[in-house]
């Protein structure tokens, strides 16, 4: 069996439907949408990849680099927030992220 370009846009497409569904069905816990941005940058960069390797080019891939450390950096800077916020809020919902409004 040769796995070709149809099945990595497959499970892009899927990755990317269950990221799409994540932040649109469940609005009451912040950890879930951020998970659910990580899945749709996931998905973006196995396009990348996979049209990378595709036609034999490295800026797919290259970009797909530079995608993973922006998501990487995302992740770090989205947890501290929501943990100083937890802190000092005792809770992570995302209805008490509007008294963060300066």
């Amino acid at each position: 069996m040769h796995v070709g370009i149809a099945h990595f846009l497959t499970v892009s497409a899927i990755l990317l439907t269950l990221g799409v569904f994540g932040i649109f069905l469940n609005r009451r816990n912040v950890i879930v949408m951020l998970m659910s941005i990580e899945l749709i940058l996931l998905a973006a960069n196995i396009n990348f990849v996979a049209f990378s390797a595709a036609l034999h080019d490295l800026v797919g891939q290259v970009f797909a680099l530079f995608v993973l450390t922006v998501a990487a950096a995302e992740a770090a800077v989205g947890l501290a927030i929501l943990v100083v916020f937890y802190r000092n809020r005792g809770s992570i919902a995302p209805e008490d992220l509007n008294s963060m409004k300066g």
